[in-house]
């Protein structure tokens, strides 16, 4: 059984462009039936040595801390009894036996039917309409249902792409147009559009407050939040990053946490860092309405990032030709936009 590996990468790549939150190496639950078991006696110069420690010589080309988990939940033997104890020291001629149950994230890149809303599709390429709540990419905690799987499951060739052919991502919370590639030359000429700013992303979103100017470009470095890892945050350290802000309209009703109105904007992408437009945003003291990790609240009748990819726009991969490319809104977030944008 081999360890779990990333899939490769392509040539030419801007890490920014395929990021991701670092994916971990829990067990999966629900895999025991396709676990290898090793089994070996505990040879004399290991006498006294700790559980987790031997399991490393039985499997060294797995983490220790995988193998912790593998103990904590019942898969390691001593002696033909369950031990859960990783600290445990081992005595010499006692029997070893550890299941090695398959990762989730070894069992996360497989497909998975589902219905993709597809734009456009040829043989290079297609782009696709992500609906709100489908994550892009397996991920602790969603290692199943994503794009990815449903990709794997759409065309047999996404299975020799790295990540499937994804070249950019969207957050589960936004909704929009994503362009994935079909083939390793698309898929490393998109990255490369990409990395070279080539390709035209413009979003909807609804910010609370009012804004008072009418169109400006954010220029503010992003990088991890020293306080909390889970968010982004506008850091001297971080990596360039450009947002162009036009504000489309105001709405002036309360927003009942002591802020005034939203304004709905059309943001341009210049750059593509992780929750730029919602860091850049809420940088200036505007957080997008119901983006609760960067301090919006739900406001008319949003639960979730009030941001939309409604534009996209880049030369096709293999002959050039100008591809442009919309997408409404969906439902939820054209009920409140039509309250701030009326007619």
């Amino acid at each position: 059984m081999a360890p779990p590996s990333g899939p490769p990468a392509v040539p030419g790549t801007d890490a920014d462009v395929l990021a991701d939150e670092l994916p971990g190496d829990d067990p999966a639950p629900d895999a025991t039936a396709d676990a290898e078991l090793r089994q070996a006696a505990v040879r004399s110069d290991q006498h006294g040595l700790r559980l987790d420690k031997a399991l490393v010589g039985l499997a060294p080309e797995f983490s220790r801390s995988w193998l912790q988990q593998l103990i904590d939940r019942g898969h390691v033997q001593v002696d033909g009894q369950v031990q859960t104890t990783a600290a445990r020291k081992l005595r010499a001629g006692q029997q070893l036996q550890v299941a090695l149950v398959p990762t989730a994230e070894s069992l996360a890149f497989r497909p998975e039917p589902m219905a993709i809303a597809v734009v456009y599709e040829d043989a290079h390429l297609l782009v696709v309409d992500k609906p709100v709540g489908l994550v892009v990419h397996p991920a602790p905690g969603h290692w199943q249902g994503t794009l990815l799987n449903g990709l794997l499951a759409h065309h047999p060739g996404a299975a020799a792409l790295p990540r499937a052919g994804i070249v950019h991502r969207l957050d589960k919370d936004t909704s929009g147009l994503m362009v994935v590639a079909k083939t390793l030359p698309a898929m490393t000429a998109l990255v490369r559009l990409i990395a070279a700013r080539d390709v035209k992303r413009v979003y909807l979103a609804l910010a609370h407050g009012h804004i008072r100017w009418d169109s400006d470009r954010i220029d503010a470095p992003i990088g991890r939040d020293p306080v909390s890892r889970l968010r982004m945050a506008v850091v001297a350290t971080g990596k360039p990053a450009q947002t162009d802000v036009e504000r489309l309209a105001w709405w002036s009703g309360a927003d009942g946490d002591g802020r005034q109105g939203a304004s709905a904007l059309r943001c341009r992408l210049h750059t593509g860092r992780t929750h730029q437009i919602r860091v850049h945003l809420a940088s200036r003291g505007h957080p997008l309405v119901a983006d609760g990790l960067y301090g919006g609240r739900p406001l008319l009748g949003l639960a979730r990032q009030a941001l939309h990819a409604a534009e996209l726009a880049f030369a096709h991969p293999a002959d050039g030709r100008p591809m442009a490319f919309a997408a409404p809104l969906p439902a939820d977030l054209a009920q409140a936009w039509a309250t701030v944008v009326p007619g």
